[in-house]
């Protein structure tokens, strides 16, 4: 099968801290991956090397056979990208938000009003379309947000914690628009999450992050498999289980938990 990202031996460090250290994952064309974690696993800080945000040597990185390091704006122009902070403008409408980064990602004027509609019309905002943001709902926000990672049409759309703060339906509703465009056009998606009912129903293949590092890859089916027959029992293990085996409290003195902590509940109090 062929291959929308590969990353090998990928590293980063904020001054001693290291982020990320030597992360190797490969996510087939098509998939949905779930890439799991506690807070300064070093999630994020991949997320941001693979999208260009981060620096990278040469040779760590690959999208659909692209290096960041070496062609940047052609990795760009293969990503849609919805981060953990929230990217919409409140005082714009949906539409003004949309059109925004058709233009920051280099759709061409003469295609721009057409491809921001069919962005609106894939997470069903037509009709709140030309409404100020700020109106919006915390499911509407987000939906607006993948609209603006979308307008691009992206083989590789990245997701980072896109549900957090969303009631169970707002959840749903989300995930049921995400997999609607990737049934229309085969993208493929890479998705951090701390809700694993969301990876186990979603993801094809799930990476388990800690500390840096990969540390269980697998379908969920095969990593609860997997625990089961470590632990000896018959009661069936769930993927939080899984979690919990391969993080544990994932409380420890890493770099960088703290600001995780304040920035995605300060993301989760803005669209609840």
């Amino acid at each position: 099968m062929a291959e929308a990202l590969v990353c090998r031996g990928l590293a980063y460090s904020f001054g001693e801290t290291k982020a990320v250290d030597g992360l190797d994952l490969t996510v087939a064309a098509g998939e949905v991956f779930g890439l799991l974690g506690p807070n300064g696993a070093g999630k994020t800080t991949a997320i941001r090397c693979i999208t260009t945000l981060l620096p990278v040597p040469a040779g760590m990185v690959r999208v659909f056979g692209h290096d960041p390091a070496r062609e940047r704006m052609a990795v760009r122009r293969l990503l849609g990208y919805v981060p953990q902070q929230l990217s919409a403008d409140a005082s714009l409408t949906g539409r003004e938000n949309v059109a925004l980064f058709a233009r920051v990602f280099d759709v061409s004027r003469r295609e721009r009003a057409e491809r921001v509609a069919q962005a609106l019309e894939a997470v069903d905002l037509t009709e709140a379309a030309d409404r100020m943001a700020g109106t919006y709902s915390g499911g509407m926000i987000r939906r607006l947000e993948l609209a603006q990672a979308l307008v691009s049409a992206p083989r590789l759309l990245m997701l980072d914690e896109p549900t957090i703060g969303l009631d169970p339906i707002a959840r749903t509703s989300v995930w049921d628009h995400i997999n609607a465009v990737r049934a229309a056009t085969g993208m493929t998606v890479l998705v951090t999450t701390h809700y694993m009912d969301e990876a186990d129903q979603y993801c094809d293949h799930v990476g388990l992050m800690h500390r840096g590092r990969i540390r269980a890859l697998g379908t969920p089916q095969e990593l609860k498999s997997d625990l089961r027959e470590r632990r000896g029992g018959t009661a069936a293990p769930t993927l939080e289980d899984v979690f919990r085996d391969v993080a544990g409290s994932g409380l420890d003195a890493q770099g960088g938990e703290f600001r995780d902590v304040r920035r995605t509940r300060r993301t989760a109090s803005r669209v609840s």
